[in-house]
């Protein structure tokens, strides 16, 4: 093992840059060479990339984002992209490349297995919806940011006696929504996982009231769907070159009904990119690190197409295909049913 190349793809999280210190610490420490390739697999594409020495990532570990960009590139998508992926790894003289990434970009790098290219895998994205691994990088800055939205809301929403809905992200699964509004004391949670009816919310804001609490925060996933709709609420039309449509909007749509039925002021908030930004937590930054040296042991053990997971206390290696196949990761009941516990 000569010389290791490494991409960032998909959506930012706080915590990447802890991964990237940490691999290029780890396979200088074995005499390895590090090659970055930038903005996702696009670097990769275009041959655009930096070798990374110790300097590059000195001062990192508590910066959000990513040093070498992103972009949502998919190879697959583009007419001869994973032969002009393969060139180029052999142009670079790469023995393997880490991925650091959610599903998309990460079914990216199982899928050029096929193609001689050795991948391995790091899970970060805030969405924590990657099948094999208890977390992801991102997800503990993100729900944190969400949390501490919550804790904002609630002196405007008791103050002003109003009706605050936060909208967060989440696509297919809602641990940002659940995890965020938990931990803020949120009223009502929505998430993808189980569809809502919009008198239910309404009904726990009532029974609030009655209670004498003449307020209410609801956290809402923008994957969320209300009983009866066939579809996500969209904020634009078109798709990504995953086939993604851009979510966005049920906050608004969830506001609109209400107004119909209640008779209470209604807020919306979208944190939005909020959530991504900032420094990473300490377990994200504890997380990623141990996921970038275990990376760089597992291209050094020849163990490929694996994606390093975190299970409690210990980080192993998951079949990249196994991953795949079982992603999104949905919440579970056990920890769903505690969202009707606190109101």
């Amino acid at each position: 093992m000569d010389k290791i190349g490494m991409i960032t793809g998909g959506g930012d999280s706080p915590g990447i840059n802890a991964a990237i210190r940490a691999i290029v610490r780890k396979a200088k420490d074995e005499d390895v060479d590090v090659i970055g390739f930038k903005n996702g697999w696009a670097g990769l594409l275009e041959d655009d990339k930096k070798v990374l020495t110790r300097g590059d990532v000195s001062g990192i570990l508590p910066v959000g984002g990513t040093l070498l960009g992103s972009s949502r590139t998919n190879p697959f998508s583009i007419q001869n992209g994973p032969e002009q992926a393969f060139e180029n790894y052999k142009k670079n003289d790469l023995d393997a490349i880490i991925g650091i990434g959610g599903d998309d970009t990460l079914s990216v790098a199982h899928k050029l297995r096929d193609y001689d290219i050795n991948a391995v895998g790091i899970p970060q994205t805030i969405d924590n919806d990657l099948a094999g691994t208890e977390y992801s990088i991102g997800f503990s800055s993100a729900l944190t940011q969400v949390m501490r939205a919550v804790d904002q809301l609630h002196t405007t929403a008791y103050s002003h006696h109003r009706v605050m809905v936060l909208e967060v992200m989440g696509r297919d699964s809602g641990w940002i929504a659940l995890f965020g509004g938990l931990a803020g004391g949120a009223d009502s949670i929505l998430v993808p996982e189980e569809p809502f009816k919009v008198k239910d919310v309404k009904g726990r804001i009532k029974e609030r009231e009655s209670a004498g609490k003449h307020f209410s925060i609801v956290v809402v996933s923008e994957g969320a769907s209300p009983e009866g709709l066939d579809q996500q609420i969209t904020r634009e039309s078109g798709t990504d070159s995953f086939g993604h449509v851009k979510l966005g909007g049920i906050g608004h749509y969830l506001k609109d009904q209400l107004d119909a039925i209640l008779d209470m002021p209604i807020r919306v908030t979208t944190l939005a990119y909020l959530q991504r930004g900032g420094e990473p937590t300490a377990f994200d930054r504890l997380m990623a690190t141990r996921c970038g040296i275990y990376a760089v042991e597992l291209c050094l053990e020849g163990e490929f197409d694996k994606m390093t997971a975190y299970d409690g206390s210990k980080v192993e290696p998951v079949s990249l295909e196994k991953v795949i196949a079982n992603s999104p990761k949905s919440i579970d009941d056990d920890l769903l049913s505690m969202k009707d516990l606190f109101y």
